[in-house]
């Protein structure tokens, strides 16, 4: 078993919303073995003001959290992936990037949080629910024994993950 932190990216189109909200599940509930980043194809530039509102109320620093180009993790300077994962339709069906380090992959798709637009509840309470999904997810990833799966096996569980309900 090493002490090396599993490095996960989770992609979606503009790195805004669920993305940011899986990087910040992946390293708050994963306490040093999981090491997590996002990115998109198409970055907004800064992330949702719903998604920041969400991660202050559970208490994680949102200053940490930018909109960044997924180019990031493809060039020699790029930490290695073990696990890329989209979290929405769009980014699935994009040609990505070759990632440093051949990671698997996986789709987890969501609805869009930031589809939400009627008034700072509904938003709120649509990245509530991206959030209670994605945590599901991640839980189930957490507890996955890796030391001991295959790839094959691997991809299994990670298919198993993204079909969990609110599959989109």
């Amino acid at each position: 078993m090493t002490d090396k932190p599993f490095n996960v990216l989770v992609l979606c189109t503009g790195n805004s919303a669920r993305s940011i909200l899986g990087e910040a599940l992946f390293n708050h509930l994963g306490q040093g073995r999981v090491r997590a980043f996002s990115a998109g194809s198409k970055p907004k530039g800064v992330p949702h003001p719903g998604a920041l509102r969400l991660l202050a109320r559970r208490g994680i620093d949102t200053t940490l959290f930018r909109s960044k180009s997924w180019d990031e993790f493809s060039g020699p300077d790029a930490p290695p992936i073990d696990l890329a994962i989209t979290v929405c339709g769009n980014a699935a069906g994009e040609l990505c990037p070759v990632f440093i380090g051949s990671p698997l992959k996986a789709h987890w798709g969501l609805p869009d949080p930031a589809d939400a637009t009627d008034s700072e509840a509904d938003v709120d309470a649509a990245f509530e629910e991206t959030w209670r999904l994605l945590e599901m997810r991640v839980r189930a990833f957490l507890v996955l024994d890796r030391a001991y799966m295959d790839k094959a096996s691997m991809q299994t569980a990670l298919a198993k993950i993204g079909a969990m309900e609110g599959a989109a």
